[in-house]
């Protein structure tokens, strides 16, 4: 990927303890790498393993650093640090730089606010080359939010620059034992490939993006060139290796499966088909003469640029459209992304290395365009990702966008008594609970409103949520947005509330707080009608024309009849109107990318008719109407503040109420604490 300036120009002279002779095969070689990675990210059909191209890359540049630093310290027995790090700013820097501040115009023009924000860590983090250790601290590789990180493919140049540092003074650690120097190199390669394979399981994406796991692919590299600068190699070898090496690099390419078993021992196999690869790419066979023809060799070349190129489009693209409408439009971005690539290879790489400037100069250079990075990124961050880009019809989604994130600091987990293991969440003033919040996340989204109102009234209270989790018992859910694991720490969760109620003295009222539509009918809505959730009774099987919502009902009832002999008070939350087709991020994004030509058709909605919602409300609904009819418990009505006689609405008051289509934003929690202010009351009952 990055280490094509450690060979020769072609129409160079012999080369010396510096440079490497010139092999066109590794050319084709990387044309086979960026290939397979860019055709992987932009989802052409068939080659679901694209993304080992970056493997393939980690041995090629292992293979070009390793022989140029052991030929220069054999001849020598030293190597010229300045002189090796000059010649990669040289090859490097331009490149990169070029692409991080054309990225960074595009990301300044399409990006909201926390995302450009986020864009300004991801360019500090690459320019430091430390990206990797930024991704693997924020997610992995293969999680769709990958896709709206534009600097995310830096990850790989990050481990690459961190071998360019630990190679050499590795080398000159041990440069007085040649001997020690081949046992220690071979020790880092079995250590870094065991510790790969058997970290994989359990920490993926570690193993992933940190370098000691990654290390041993670039060693394989280095050891295949000094095992062939020891035995004098010419790197003719088999036909038959050579058509196996491909053999699995294009097996890889094609079948390697995404996920969490990538790398561990799956790597090995583009691993050793690049070193079989390498190790015959000489010999003159049908392999090496394709890898060695014109077309191949020129897309090698640009390899460099089109890898640098190619993540900023298809990410910033996609962020602009929404999506790609067919395989065609996917095309054409690519297309883009190859017309950057050679541009960035014939008017900046070429020059830069033809350029014959002083190494001061370049070292200057570099040292400037970094700092430029650096205080660019640090302002993006400092300024919250320069929000007044944005008109007034953009804002209010925005704001809405970031108005979900509470201060959950007072939680604590117990480590005894009968709340055990669950995380507990003081509201209000300091002091004995009495009122206890159970819920699933509508409970979080209504946080701060709730603990405004608990501290309003000198009441103190305790928050149970568990996200997805309906606060009913005798159920058992099984969600299509959640792990068999946490479907189970639901059920265990709700049954140890149940039971832990005799041991909570003090607390006098509950309150209910769920998406109870969503339990009902058992799926999301609009934007997220893909969310399914099916709930079963939890001690007797389902019968086979039982619907859903009877189940619901009947642990409704069941849930208030034995919490009514525990609090004086059961209060339940009427679920807030769910806006169909709103996200305040989607709705952000569409009114900021309004006027450009390219943008995606808006998909988002911010308000929703009443009649929309009539079906869907009353079957969830019928339960708890019922037993606030009958004054089993008492009902909190939202609807009148978000809704007009026709419709119900995301902003109300010019101000963001909805963070997605059924999650309000802190701001409308704590605009509507009021309706919680009875529950906190001491001295009567909650308002209808």
């Amino acid at each position: 990927m990055q280490a094509e300036a450690t060979q020769t120009d072609p129409s160079a002279p012999a080369a010396g303890h510096g440079t490497l002779p010139y092999r066109s095969d590794i050319d084709g070689l990387r044309a086979v790498a960026v290939l397979g990675v860019l055709f992987y990210h932009f989802g052409v059909p068939g080659l679901g393993g694209g993304f080992v191209g970056v493997d393939v890359f980690f041995v090629i540049s292992g293979f070009l650093i390793g022989g140029l630093l052991w030929r220069e310290y054999d001849c020598t027995g030293r190597i010229r640090l300045s002189q090796f790090y000059i010649r990669r700013f040289r090859r490097l820097a331009p490149a990169f730089f070029t692409m991080a501040f054309v990225t960074a115009v595009f990301a300044w023009a399409l990006l909201l606010p926390f995302e450009f924000r986020e864009f300004g860590k991801q360019l500090i983090a690459s320019t430091v080359y430390l990206s990797n250790a930024l991704f693997f601290r924020q997610a992995g590789y293969f999680d769709t939010v990958s896709e709206e990180k534009p600097l995310l493919h830096t990850w790989s140049l990050a481990v690459e620059e961190q071998f360019y540092i630990f190679l050499p003074l590795f080398i000159l650690l041990f440069s007085r034992n040649r001997r020690v120097l081949l046992v220690a190199l071979v020790a880092c390669w079995a250590a870094s490939l065991a510790s790969c394979i058997a970290l994989t399981p359990r920490l993926q994406t570690a193993t992933f993006y940190l370098f000691p796991f990654r290390a041993w692919e670039l060693l394989s590299g280095v050891l295949l060139a000094i095992w062939g600068c020891e035995t004098g190699r010419r790197w003719r070898g088999s036909e038959f290796l050579s058509y196996l090496g491909l053999a699995l690099v294009l097996v890889s390419v094609v079948a390697m499966p995404a996920g969490q078993a990538f790398p561990g021992a799956l790597a090995l196999v583009p691993v050793l088909g690049t070193v079989l690869l390498l190790a015959n790419g000489c010999g003159r066979n049908h392999v090496n003469r394709l890898l060695s023809s014109r077309r191949a060799v020129f897309v090698g070349r640009i390899s460099y640029s089109l890898y640098l190129w190619h993540w900023p489009v298809l990410t910033l693209s996609l962020y602009l459209r929404g999506g790609y409408a067919n395989l065609a439009e996917a095309m054409a971005w690519m297309a883009l992304s190859a017309l950057l690539a050679w541009l960035s290879w014939r008017f900046v790489e070429t020059p830069a290395r033809q350029l014959r400037l002083p190494g001061i100069v370049i070292l200057g250079g570099t040292v400037s365009a970094s700092a430029a990075a650096l205080a660019l990124g640090f302002w993006l961050y400092r300024t919250d990702g320069m929000p007044d880009r944005f008109g007034p019809d953009v804002r209010p989604h925005i704001a809405a966008s970031a108005d979900f994130l509470q201060d959950w600091s007072r939680c604590h987990t117990p480590d005894d008594g009968p709340l055990e293991g669950l995380e507990v969440c003081p509201i209000g003033p300091e002091g004995p609970p009495r009122v206890l919040v159970w819920g699933d996340s509508h409970v979080r989204a209504f946080k701060e409103g709730l603990d405004l109102a608990a501290h309003e009234a000198a009441t103190p209270g305790l928050i149970l949520w568990r996200a997805g989790c309906p606060p009913l018992f005798g159920i058992h859910k099984v969600e299509s947005a959640a792990t068999p694991a946490e479907d189970t720490a639901c059920s265990e969760a709700n049954l140890q509330i149940r039971q832990s109620f005799g041991s909570l003295p003090g607390l006098e009222k509950i309150l209910l707080i769920g998406r109870w539509t969503y339990y009902a009918s058992g799926t999301g809505i609009g934007l997220d009608a893909a969310n399914t959730i099916a709930i079963h009774p939890h001690e007797t099987p389902t019968r086979i024309d039982e619907l859903q919502e009877d189940i619901v009902n009947a642990a409704a009832r069941t849930t208030v009849s034995e919490l009514l002999d525990w609090f004086d008070e059961v209060v339940v939350l009427r679920q807030p109107p769910e806006l169909a087709e709103y996200d305040s991020r989607l709705a952000a994004r569409e009114a900021a990318h309004r006027a450009w030509p390219l943008a995606g058709a808006p998909v988002t909605r911010p308000e929703i008719l009443r009649a929309e919602l009539a079906q869907r409300v009353a079957a969830s609904e019928a339960p708890w109407r019922a037993m606030a009819e009958a004054g089993a418990v008492t009902l909190i009505d939202p609807w009148p503040r978000l809704c007009d006689d026709r419709a119900c609405h995301a902003l109300v008051d010019g101000k963001g109420y909805y963070f997605d289509n059924n999650h309000m934003t802190n701001t409308a929690a704590r605009d509507l604490r009021d309706l919680f202010a009875p529950v906190f009351a001491r001295d009567g009952g909650a308002g209808s």
